[in-house]
């Protein structure tokens, strides 16, 4: 089960679909050059699992100089439907 708080980036915790770098190690260009960013793909696989492991409402916030899961998410600052 990947840990998303574990790396330097939340990213890092899935392998890259495109260029198959293993967790933890930054994206390569076809070129073995490192990339400036993370694949789309890997970005999506990364919301996917996150997802699957966590629950929709939930986010991953910069806490201090790591990472850190809230359950609730965003939700408190989510407008509200008003009630009759």
């Amino acid at each position: 089960m990947p840990d998303f708080t574990a790396h330097r980036h939340p990213v890092l915790a899935v392998r890259c679909p495109d260029c198959g770098r293993a967790p933890g190690n930054w994206c390569r260009r076809p070129s073995g050059h490192m990339a400036s960013d993370f694949h789309v793909s890997r970005k999506v696989q990364a919301d996917v699992v996150f997802i699957d492991q966590h629950g929709p409402d939930a986010s991953i916030e910069r806490v201090g100089d790591g990472w850190a899961v809230d359950p609730r998410g965003r939700v408190g600052i989510r407008p509200q439907q008003e009630q009759p």
